[in-house]
């Protein structure tokens, strides 16, 4: 679990402790998960029928397997022939993504993300980084 979902949860439970969530509208009564009002009406249908089908949007795909590729290249030896085959394929993967509009702020969270989390974390602590 990361800082951040760390500190998150600790502001949850904060909050239930003081009684926040109490008295909620819906409190005890399922989510609704197809909730789609944000979705405009003339592609609701297309939309949950993908949903339905498990489809996955490419750009997440695509950074799904650089999560698993980061995380098989830390595994191999560096020097390796298959270290060198991943090291290929994740930067296929990441100029591919940096081609549209989603895969350039998925690429951006993971290159800064790290780093602003570590920041907001110092600066709650009082700490300077």
């Amino acid at each position: 679990m990361s800082l951040l979902e760390r500190l998150a949860d600790a502001h949850i439970d904060a909050a239930a402790e003081r009684g926040e969530f109490d008295n909620l509208p819906g409190a005890g009564k399922p989510l609704d998960l197809d909730d789609d009002r944000d979705v405009p009406p003339e592609l609701r249908a297309g939309y949950r029928l993908l949903k339905n089908a498990g489809f996955v949007p490419p750009e997440l795909e695509a950074r799904r397997e650089i999560r698993d590729i980061e995380d098989l290249l830390r595994m191999t030896r560096r020097e390796s022939a298959e270290s060198q085959r991943l090291s290929r394929r994740l930067r296929w993967l990441e100029t591919r993504l940096r081609e549209t509009r989603r895969g350039r702020a998925l690429l951006a969270d993971h290159a800064y993300g790290p780093a602003i989390r570590d920041r907001l974390a110092h600066s709650r602590n009082g700490d300077t980084p």
